[in-house]
């Protein structure tokens, strides 16, 4: 539609998330993601974590 969007999940769903863009035709479909788990962490380590996903879905939203 036009708006410029990025997939974001944890690495326990990258294969899921993989299978699922092959089944709806979009094999290869690039996506950020965020190590797992994510409800267990401090807030610290969360923000650490972010970081990571946040240079990934800046390169995907930025490529041409």
């Amino acid at each position: 539609m036009g708006t410029p969007a990025v997939g974001v999940m944890t690495s326990t769903f990258v294969d899921g998330a993989e299978l699922m863009a092959q089944a709806l035709g979009a094999a290869g479909y690039p996506f950020a993601v965020i190590s797992h788990p994510m409800s267990s962490v401090s807030d610290e380590e969360l923000e650490a974590k972010a970081r990571a996903p946040l240079e990934q879905a800046a390169r995907l939203l930025l490529a041409p």
